[in-house]
């Protein structure tokens, strides 16, 4: 492996392991990532899709997740809807819908057909509520946070040459002016 993807590869590394810390993920939790390797290899979102690329940032974050026990949702590009790929004990468990799509480079992108590869059972579905959200070169990845996303600064704020957003996500206030919140919800 060359130095650009080790150093892919601990950065992912690096950023997971903060995002699970400061969005405060415990086990059983769910991050949906988001990964174009085009724009993280300094190319046009969608132009230059890069297996490499994307299993070195794979790599990093996979590790993370699976050490804090938190499950990864893999991201699908726009030409499969923003699809999700997921491991079938997570499908499961939150009932979500399996839909027949297996990506491909061109067609769902580099990251999420790696995670396929990847993952012991993998499935896609079409849509996930994510506790917390990491995007890779503005890939979108809002639509599959719960309701109240909240951004988060990481100490990085880019992979290759891509930009890096990340978010957590927190319970609704409902209520009003006498309203009293539970501060370990916040």
């Amino acid at each position: 492996m060359t130095e650009f993807y080790e150093k892919l590869k601990s950065d992912a590394a690096l950023v997971t392991r903060e995002l699970i810390e400061k969005a405060k993920l415990t086990e059983g939790d769910v991050l949906v990532v988001g990964c174009s390797s085009s724009e993280v290899a300094g190319e046009r979102i969608g132009t230059s899709s890069s297996r490499d690329t994307a299993k070195a940032v794979f790599d990093g974050i996979c590790s993370e997740t699976k050490r804090a026990g938190v499950y990864l949702a893999a991201q699908c590009c726009e030409h499969l809807n923003r699809a999700l790929i997921v491991e079938k004990v997570l499908a499961n468990r939150d009932r979500l819908e399996i839909v027949n799509a297996v990506p491909q480079p061109k067609a769902g992108g580099s990251f999420a057909t790696v995670a396929y590869e990847a993952f012991d059972h993998p499935v896609t579905v079409e849509a996930i509520r994510a506790d917390a959200g990491l995007d890779i070169g503005d890939t979108l990845i809002g639509m599959h946070l719960k309701v109240v996303a909240v951004p988060l600064r990481l100490s990085v704020d880019a992979l290759g040459s891509a930009h890096l957003t990340a978010a957590r996500t927190r319970a609704k206030f409902v209520g009003g002016a006498r309203a009293v919140y539970d501060e370990g919800l916040m």
